[in-house]
């Protein structure tokens, strides 16, 4: 009887003891992400633009059923995530500010996540290539967009997409890494018929 009672109170000592220690839960960890190196080459295609593209990515058609001719992704496997770029000719001063309008309308769909959106304007008038980039903080479905246009019949836009939960904090380093590849894009884009 003895031992059975030294027993219990050493148990509760021992227990109690190892509840007395300050404890803090760990914080959510996500996998640890190889970058690859920077390299580009230059996706020429059958469309009227060309402009570099990372050797990581992949340009694949866009198989939407309501895609145009010219619609492509770049996409990028290892982060399971893509560029999706449309392009549209046009040939009015109405269809070409509606194409602008829409670009605004997209970039600002995101405005209940988004924390900020800020514009910069694109101007390279040596090529005739113009346009805005918009670039969305916050925990929202795309975080890059943007459109270039020669002013007068081309019009292009793209738009990041990653095919994962946002959650800006998992993806920051991703996200950073790519809006280089998208800066390299816009940089070299060129308009074929120019």
């Amino acid at each position: 009887m003895k031992s059975n009672f030294l027993l219990s109170l050493f148990s509760i000592c021992i227990l109690l003891h190892s509840c007395a220690g300050d404890y803090s839960p760990k914080p959510r960890s996500y996998f640890r992400i190889d970058l690859p190196e920077k390299k580009y080459q230059l996706y020429l295609g059958d469309c009227p633009y060309s402009f570099d593209f990372p050797v990581y990515a992949q340009i694949l058609p866009d198989n939407d059923k309501e895609a145009k001719p010219c619609w492509i992704d770049v996409h990028y496997p290892q982060f399971n995530g893509r560029i999706h770029i449309s392009y549209q000719s046009f040939s009015t001063r109405e269809q070409f500010n509606q194409l602008v309008e829409d670009a605004r309308t997209f970039a600002f769909k995101h405005t209940v996540k988004a924390t900020a959106i800020d514009e910069a304007m694109i101007s390279y008038p040596e090529k005739k290539v113009y346009g805005i980039y918009y670039s969305i903080d916050g925990n929202t479905a795309s975080s890059v967009q943007f459109f270039l246009t020669d002013s007068t019949k081309n019009y292009l836009r793209g738009a990041l997409y990653f095919n994962e939960q946002p959650r800006l904090d998992s993806i920051q380093p991703v996200l950073d890494f790519i809006k280089k590849d998208v800066d390299q894009m816009i940089k070299t884009f060129k308009w074929k018929n120019q």
